[in-house]
């Protein structure tokens, strides 16, 4: 980068170096405040390295400090020389800095008191010289962004991917905590272990997880396969046919599909009752099968973009209706039929509501979305809650799998669709 281009610039350059500045003197600004006691970034960390038994978490901290040194003194530099290389790695050792400011948030607590400067420690008790700090870095990532025309839209996903990763985080180091109890006041573990996934597993294990687990997989299968065909059926139909009545019968599955589902599970429960399937899994897998006609919307209008010409002169071969469904369409259909297999299994394999109505207290027929839910009962969620979130953990494994094999499909039967 030259000095044309900082020329033009000047007025970002400026407000970056500002950041960087501000930044440092954080450093040595009102960190924390408890019971009268206040201690900056710098005085904490003279602390950490004071204490004999320190976490292992306190490197946050150090990184924190250092890259903010790193931060300033690669702006310095870069008024003095201005270069490519040297704008590049301000801007990566400053992402660093920020992402250590975010870090210290879930970390403080752990780290003060694993050192002995405070007891009962909350992120209340942060001060001003950290949120400064945390906004100052952002604020200064964003300008030397600006300098070197780096898309800013980063900084957005960014942030956005850290609110949403939080829980799934959340879950992820609880499920490995070896500390037990549903709340414990700090993010990281203080030690981890992998019993909570074993209990799951264990012969001897009061909670029958393999069970479900199976339970939801064989529902799931039925579902991504029926449900699938009754889908495809009914959009081939609605798009490739007319009949009297196809509006109205349109029409009707649209009117109906505006109402929640939940508004029927009474009537559907005393039905399955009536017949003396209720609190099984045929129960679960025949009403889902029924209702999957109503999805037929995205499917119907991928259908509509395969062009007519091709059922035409396949009926003047002499094929039939079935023939050219089988035969032509769903092989031109692939990224819709994985699109619908991908939701229906998805549906049935987190579906909660009408499973935890249906089966009531026959734990040998429950969902692992019922059995999970279980555990957070009062009576048992402080003794089970790191192995819930284990259970979670597992839980998500298959549909995560299933995402990033098939994402290339699932994004092709959506935009199929918006052709049509």
């Amino acid at each position: 980068m030259n000095r044309t281009v900082i020329g033009l610039n000047l007025k970002y350059f400026l407000n970056s170096i500002i950041g960087a500045v501000v930044g440092f003197i954080c450093l040595f600004l009102p960190y924390a405040s408890k019971d009268g006691q206040t201690i900056s970034l710098i005085t904490g960390a003279g602390h950490i390295l004071a204490a004999d038994n320190k976490p292992a978490l306190s490197i946050i901290i150090i990184f924190l400090i250092l890259f903010t040194v790193l931060s300033l003194a690669l702006a310095v530099f870069n008024i003095i020389k201005t270069t490519v290389v040297g704008y590049k790695a301000w801007q990566c050792v400053q992402a660093l800095s920020t992402a250590f400011w975010v870090f210290a948030m879930f970390s403080t607590k752990t780290i003060l008191e694993g050192v002995g400067v405070y007891s009962n420690f909350l992120n209340r008790y942060l001060t001003f010289g950290y949120w400064i700090g945390l906004v100052a870095a952002f604020v200064t990532l964003i300008y030397i962004m600006k300098v070197t025309q780096t898309d800013r839209g980063y900084i957005a996903l960014t942030i956005m991917s850290v609110i949403w990763m939080f829980p799934i985080l959340w879950i992820v180091l609880t499920a490995l905590r070896e500390e037990p109890g549903y709340y414990v006041g700090y993010f990281f573990p203080k030690h981890l272990t992998l019993k909570n996934f074993a209990a799951l597993f264990a012969e001897d294990s009061v909670i029958p997880f393999t069970k479900w687990w199976i339970n939801t997989f064989i529902v799931a299968m039925f579902a991504c396969v029926l449900n699938t065909f009754v889908i495809l059926s009914t959009s081939f139909i609605l798009s490739r046919t007319r009949f009297a009545g196809r509006k109205a019968f349109m029409n009707i599955l649209m009117i109906i599909g505006l109402f929640p589902g939940f508004m029927s599970l009474i009537a559907v429960y005393n039905i399955l009752k009536g017949l003396g399937i209720n609190q099984s899994l045929v129960a679960l897998i025949v009403v889902g099968v029924a209702g999957a006609a109503m999805g037929y919307h995205i499917s119907k209008g991928f259908f509509d973009t395969i062009p007519k010409a091709i059922d035409e002169a396949a009926i003047i071969d002499g094929a039939s209706r079935a023939q050219i469904f089988f035969h032509i369409i769903l092989p031109l259909s692939k990224s819709i039929i994985v699109y619908q297999a991908l939701g229906a299994f998805l549906g049935a394999w987190s579906d909660y509501i009408f499973p935890s109505m249906l089966f009531g207290d026959k734990q040998s027929s429950y969902t692992v979305a019922v059995g999970l839910y279980w555990l957070t009962d009062f009576r048992r969620i402080d003794a089970y809650y790191t192995q819930f979130a284990a259970g979670a953990v597992i839980v998500a494994i298959p549909i995560v799998i299933l995402f990033v094999w098939l994402q290339r499909f699932y994004v092709e039967g959506l935009s199929g669709s918006v052709k049509g």
